[in-house]
C-alpha cells in the first residue's frame, strides 16, 4: 500500500504545482489530473482531506464498497484512512468540479484544534455516508475554502491563526449540516433504529450468540451497513443516546428479567449475557441502575 506523506507529494501525483504552503492547501478539483499509477489501487494519506465535490463520474472505493458521486457531496478523510480508485474510471474523474482542502496534522500542532478535530465523528464515516448540501450550504463552504486559499497567498505571523479559525468554522458548519441531514432523513433513520432494536432483541434471545460476548457497536453497524461512528451519531440525534448506550440499556433490561424471574446466580446471569467476568457485569449493572444485581433481586422478595 502506498502512503502519501506530504501535501506536496499529493500535488505532484495529481499534476498540480507545488503548494504555496507546505502544510495546508486548497485545490480546485477540476485542476486535478490523476496519473495512471498503480498506487491508486490501494493508498492512504497522512493528512486530513475535506472535499466538496460535484459531477464526479468515476467511482471511489472505501473498504469493500464503491460509491458513485453523482451529486454534490462533502467527504472527510482523516490521516491513515485507506482508499482506492477504480483504474477504469481514472480518465473521467477530471470533469468533476469543487474543492479539496488538505490539512497536515503538523499545521494544528499546539493548537486546541489538534485535539478538537478528532472529536468530529464524520472523519470516520464511510464514503456512502457523505454530507449532501443545499445550494446555500455549498456557498457557505465555498466561501471558507476561498478565504483559506486567499490567506496563505501572503504568509506572515497571523496566517496560521486566521486559517485555523476558518477551519474551525468549517468544521462547525459541517457538524450543523450533518445534524440537519439526520433530521431531514428522520423516517429512514427511524427505520435504522427499528432494525437495530430487532437485532438486539434477536441477540439477547439467542443463547448461542451470547456465548460469544455482548454485542458490539461494530457488529451491529456491519449488519446495518453503516460505520460505527455514523450509527452512534445517527442514534444520538434521534434519541440522545449513542449506539453503545443502546446496547447497554438492552443488556440491563435482559439482566433485570433474569434476576426477577429465574433462580440463576448473578455469576450465571453474567455468563449468560456474554460476560467473561461476573465483576464486569456487576460494575455495569450498578453504574446503570445505582444498585447491585443482588440487591435488585432482593427487592422482589
Amino acid at each position: 500500500m502506498k502512503i502519501i506523506n506530504s501535501i506536496s507529494e499529493k500535488h505532484r501525483l495529481v499534476s498540480l504545482p507545488e503548494p504555496l504552503h507546505p502544510l495546508v492547501s486548497v485545490v480546485n478539483i477540476s485542476d486535478m489530473h490523476f496519473k495512471d499509477d498503480p498506487i491508486w489501487k490501494h493508498f492512504s494519506v497522512n493528512f486530513y482531506c475535506i472535499s466538496l465535490k460535484r459531477n464526479i463520474a468515476g467511482k471511489t472505493k472505501y473498504g469493500q464498497q464503491y460509491y458513485d458521486y453523482d451529486k454534490g457531496v462533502m467527504t472527510f478523510l482523516a490521516p491513515k484512512q485507506i482508499l482506492s480508485l477504480d483504474a477504469d474510471q481514472m480518465d473521467i474523474l477530471t470533469p468533476a468540479t469543487g474543492y479539496a482542502l488538505f490539512i497536515h496534522p503538523d499545521f494544528l500542532y499546539k493548537h486546541p484544534l489538534a485535539a478538537a478535530i478528532k472529536n468530529y465523528g464524520f472523519f470516520s464515516y464511510t464514503v456512502n455516508e457523505a454530507l449532501h448540501l443545499s445550494e446555500k450550504e455549498e456557498k457557505n463552504i465555498e466561501e471558507i475554502f476561498h478565504k483559506i486559499a486567499e490567506e496563505y497567498q501572503h504568509i506572515d505571523r497571523h496566517t496560521q491563526d486566521i486559517i485555523l479559525s476558518q477551519i474551525d468554522l468549517l468544521l462547525n458548519y459541517c457538524n450543523r449540516f450533518y445534524q440537519r441531514q439526520f433530521i431531514t432523513r428522520k423516517a429512514a433513520n427511524h427505520d435504522v433504529l427499528a432494525k437495530m432494536e430487532l437485532l438486539l432483541n434477536q441477540y439477547f434471545n439467542d443463547e448461542k450468540t451470547l456465548k460469544t460476548g455482548p454485542p458490539t457497536v461494530e457488529s451491529l453497524a456491519d449488519q446495518l451497513h453503516l460505520s460505527s461512528y455514523y450509527l452512534s451519531d445517527l442514534l444520538r440525534s434521534l434519541t440522545g443516546q449513542s449506539a453503545q448506550q443502546h446496547i447497554q440499556e438492552k443488556l440491563i433490561e435482559k439482566a433485570k428479567e433474569y434476576l426477577s424471574i429465574t433462580n440463576l446466580s448473578v455469576a450465571e446471569i453474567a455468563y449468560q449475557l456474554g460476560f467473561e467476568y461476573p465483576q464486569s457485569f456487576n460494575k455495569l449493572f450498578k453504574k446503570k441502575t445505582n444498585i447491585s444485581p443482588l440487591k435488585f433481586r432482593q427487592s422482589f422478595n
